[in-house]
């Protein structure tokens, strides 16, 4: 039976490994919530669909179903996609389910995050606080606990001791307001098992989340680091993406080694139309959508599976650029484009709904890491 452990990850010798590394599996849920998903979530499970399928091409993807849809779902996914009962508020998995790590054995163990809906921002999200435990138990995981509010999708790591987070989102108040910097810090290279934490600005304008940093930038491989960027001085984001920028040349990571930044080009900007907004039921305790708002859409929270990246395919102005850029930067790789304005309308994208399982292997190695304290 998988275990609570009283220590660290940092301390027991795990760490989370780069998502480019090879995959046991992808772990997703299934869109259910009306008040977050237009037409009683229905578009927003076609898109799932589409998605499971694209990924299950390439590693076996499992879609945690509530009960109520159980069957549902079933009939609509794939055969050989993995569909397991489990109870849960939306479908975020990057957010509400474990993140996986690994140790020079390795092992796989997984942390358990507190969760609190980005600060609140919909209610209730019981069931989703529930959702990193029920996993780590179905894949026999022994569990960390972590002491603080975060989200999976809060933090990118180069696998080789380095991670990426945002000042946004990390330091908002309604996360941790008790911790400064350095205590939020002290707990990510406990248990991420990382020496380095580089620390961008905001986030892109208009995210839900407080500005998560896999909507705003992502390593590529250890040294190299891809950002969402716009040549339009009168955007928000053209603002955002140059503090990013400053820091990310400004920085270094475990190895002491300064980074090399990929522009990738956003697109858009995007917008919430009229039908879309009307096709919500919002309720006390949940964001009320508006017509014109505008949408957080990036090409950089794409998902890398075994041998693929599966980008979201969001304004047909751009979408082959994206994917002409995303395959020079992961030249060994399909890139496969999914139709995801669907998940975007719910406030999140490819990223956000998914959670990769590192494959188990005989040793792992990560030469030249300070050991994280």
């Amino acid at each position: 039976m998988p275990r609570t452990l009283p220590s660290t990850p940092a301390t027991d010798g795990f760490w989370m490994p780069s998502e480019r590394e090879p995959h046991a599996g992808c772990w997703m849920l299934w869109p259910e919530r009306p008040d977050n998903w237009r037409q009683a979530a229905q578009p927003a499970q076609r898109a799932c669909v589409a998605l499971a399928a694209a990924i299950s091409r390439f590693e076996p993807v499992t879609v945690g179903v509530s009960g109520a849809l159980f069957d549902q779902a079933r009939a609509l996914l794939p055969a050989g996609v993995r569909v397991a009962e489990m109870a849960h508020d939306d479908c975020w998995m990057r957010d509400v389910g474990p993140t996986f790590l690994v140790n020079a054995q390795g092992e796989r163990r997984g942390v358990d995050w507190r969760f609190n809906a980005w600060g609140g921002l919909y209610f209730p999200w019981d069931q989703d606080e529930r959702v990193a435990r029920k996993v780590l138990e179905l894949e026999g995981c022994d569990r960390y606990a972590a002491p603080i509010v975060n989200e999976g999708g809060a933090f990118h790591v180069d696998g080789a001791g380095t991670a990426l987070v945002t000042e946004e989102c990390l330091l908002n108040p309604h996360r941790n307001p008790t911790l400064d910097r350095a205590g939020i810090e002290r707990h990510l290279k406990a248990h991420l098992g990382v020496s380095v934490v580089v620390w961008l600005g905001k986030g892109i304008p208009d995210d839900e989340t407080s500005g998560h940093i896999d909507n705003l930038a992502c390593f590529i491989r250890p040294g190299e680091v891809a950002l969402t960027w716009t040549d339009d001085r009168r955007d928000p984001q053209h603002a955002v993406s140059r503090d990013a920028l400053s820091r990310l040349l400004d920085a270094r990571d475990a190895r002491g080694r300064r980074l090399t930044v990929h522009k990738l080009p956003m697109p858009g900007p995007l917008t919430l139309s009229a039908k879309e907004a009307a096709g919500v039921l919002p309720r006390e305790g949940t964001k009320r959508r508006r017509a014109g708002e505008r949408l957080a859409a990036s090409y950089i929270n794409f998902y890398l599976a075994n041998g693929a990246v599966v980008m979201p395919l969001l304004d047909r102005r751009t979408d082959r650029a994206a994917a002409s850029r995303i395959k020079r930067l992961f030249p060994g790789r399909r890139v496969v484009g999914v139709p995801s304005r669907e998940i975007l309308l719910g406030g999140g994208n490819i990223h956000c709904l998914t959670q990769q399982v590192p494959a188990r292997a005989r040793r792992r190695r990560r030469a030249g890491i300070a050991r994280a304290e």
